[in-house]
């Protein structure tokens, strides 16, 4: 039986981000919410002025590959205001990871409006001391120059990047 069935309703959240690419870091916040909820929505936000490094559809695929195990997590992109994103999916909650206080300042901002917009509420994560310097951007810089991010992101990532590198 699953509480669908049952007439029950799923707790769904979403970890939205752009995940260019993803790091330990994203799916450790991923993973512990997948434990938390019923259903975790990943959504990979679009943003037409931004060149990434990676395409928004060759991010859903790795983060397709390495939530799998998770069995709970749907991954899919999106435009707009994230609210809306939630109101479409009847998602009550956003869940995001802290590295920092300086992280808290505008994650609280954000909160906030998203709150004040639609209702949905924001979940704060401290990141994993492990994790706390990370961030996608910093990944990219480092790989760029030839430093070893192995222990930074999974290994699907990995080769996605060297191979984006030309390292392969």
């Amino acid at each position: 039986m699953t509480p669908e069935s049952e007439g029950l309703q799923l707790r769904r959240a979403v970890c939205p981000g752009s995940f260019d690419p993803i790091t330990n870091g994203h799916l450790d916040i991923i993973s512990r919410a997948s434990r938390l909820y019923d259903v975790v929505h990943v959504a990979v936000m679009i943003n037409q002025s931004k060149k990434g490094l990676f395409e928004v559809e060759e991010r859903i695929e790795l983060i397709r590959e390495v939530t799998a195990e998770f069995g709970n997590v749907e991954v899919e992109s999106f435009h707009g205001l994230l609210v809306d994103f939630c109101k479409q999916r009847d998602i009550p909650a956003i869940v995001k990871g802290l590295r920092a206080v300086s992280d808290f300042d505008y994650e609280l901002q954000m909160a906030q409006m998203n709150n004040g917009l639609s209702g949905v509420e924001t979940l704060f994560v401290p990141t994993n001391p492990t994790y706390s310097f990370l961030s996608s951007s910093l990944v990219k810089e480092v790989a760029n120059w030839g430093g070893d991010v192995a222990h930074l992101v999974p290994p699907q990532v990995l080769g996605a990047l060297n191979r984006r590198l030309g390292r392969t």
